[in-house]
């Protein structure tokens, strides 16, 4: 029997793989971790489109990227017939969401992802407009609060000088910066895929759920160039191996046996 989780994996491996195989070799990731480096544009923006932080793929759908997944999965799931609109498929979907929301929002505090890390060396951050750096408390990173000197008047000394009406949002930096984007569309492209395995198991014959499956495909075909464009561009090579891990642990708690 043809096996799509496979394919999937074999697509989403290879590709994180060779992408950050071509950042080492030629040298075009940009370090996210490095508080000098991770405020300024990337080395490569002039020249190469997907360097830039302001492309409307990173813009548009991998800063929403759980939100397309969410909304896809959602309309494959409503559209298929009542064999294959299970309870169990949107237990696995809150499954997964769950994943992404204790590795890159909360955990009984600060996310997973965070954790990481201060447990590795991280600091917070701010970065002013001159392109020096002030550290404040870690708990300014975590409660992404923004900061200005008439706020925060015990951050900024009176000798500094900045443009009325800045401000400044605290930023954890020098630790492991495990990559986000990598993780979510790791389980992205494996979920929607699983998914996709079940709507096809059934033979759909609706229309409208035919037309679904196709924009299944084709978002997981985004999903799938946006994990080359960041594992080439953005993200250490470790950073972006460790987020690829975590997308595959995510994943898997969806294929537990009481899904079944």
């Amino acid at each position: 029997m043809f096996d799509y989780r496979l394919v999937a994996f074999t697509a989403v491996t290879l590709t994180v793989s060779l992408g950050t195989a071509y950042s080492v070799l030629y040298g075009t990731y940009l370090d996210t971790s490095d508080p000098l480096l991770a405020h300024l544009a990337h080395p490569l923006a002039r020249t190469d489109y997907w360097a830039r932080k302001s492309n409307f793929l990173n813009v548009y759908f991998i800063k929403k990227a759980w939100g397309w997944t969410s909304a896809a999965f959602l309309l494959l799931w409503a559209t298929s017939n009542s064999s294959a609109r299970s309870l169990s498929r949107l237990m696995q979907w809150l499954t997964v969401t769950a994943c992404w929301l204790t590795f890159t929002t909360w955990f009984f505090g600060p996310a997973v992802i965070d954790r990481v890390i201060l447990a590795s060396g991280g600091e917070c951050f701010v970065s002013l407009p001159s392109g020096n750096l002030i550290t404040v408390p870690t708990n300014y990173c975590l409660a992404r609060s923004t900061v200005t000197p008439t706020s925060h008047p015990d951050i900024f000394t009176s000798s500094l000088v900045l443009p009325e009406g800045w401000s400044g949002i605290p930023r954890l930096r020098r630790g492991h910066d495990v990559s986000g984007h990598v993780f979510l569309l790791t389980m992205s492209i494996l979920f929607l895929t699983d998914q996709l395995a079940i709507s096809l198991h059934y033979r759909p014959s609706s229309l409208w759920h035919k037309a679904v499956i196709a924009a299944n495909v084709a978002l997981i075909c985004v999903w799938l160039f946006a994990s080359t464009t960041t594992s080439v561009y953005f993200h250490s090579p470790f950073e972006k191996i460790t987020g690829y891990a975590l997308g595959i642990v995510g994943f898997a708690f969806t294929q537990a046996s009481v899904f079944s």
